[in-house]
């Protein structure tokens, strides 16, 4: 189930206050790909290892955020850094 509007109008990016956008379904995708090849780190370095349904990754492209069972995963260290 997407997320909705009013929620990500005031969804932030708790480290750099940045706008997000949702993942779209190609994004998903590609990220499921490298999380299968144990490429996927969080910011606190722990490997990402459960593939992910939705997402939110800020407007700069920079950090990705899950969501599990439509609630979004707002912790600065559950944050997947995109370089």
């Amino acid at each position: 189930m997407p997320i909705s509007e009013q929620l990500l109008e005031i969804l932030r990016c708790p480290a750099t206050k940045a706008p997000l956008r949702p993942l779209s379904d190609d994004e998903v995708s590609e990220l499921n790909a490298r999380i299968g090849k144990e490429e996927v780190n969080y910011q606190d370095g722990n490997l990402v290892d459960t593939p992910l349904e939705e997402g939110l990754i800020t407007e700069d492209g920079a950090t990705i955020y899950r969501i599990d069972e439509n609630i979004p995963v707002m912790l600065i260290e559950m944050g997947i850094p995109t370089a």
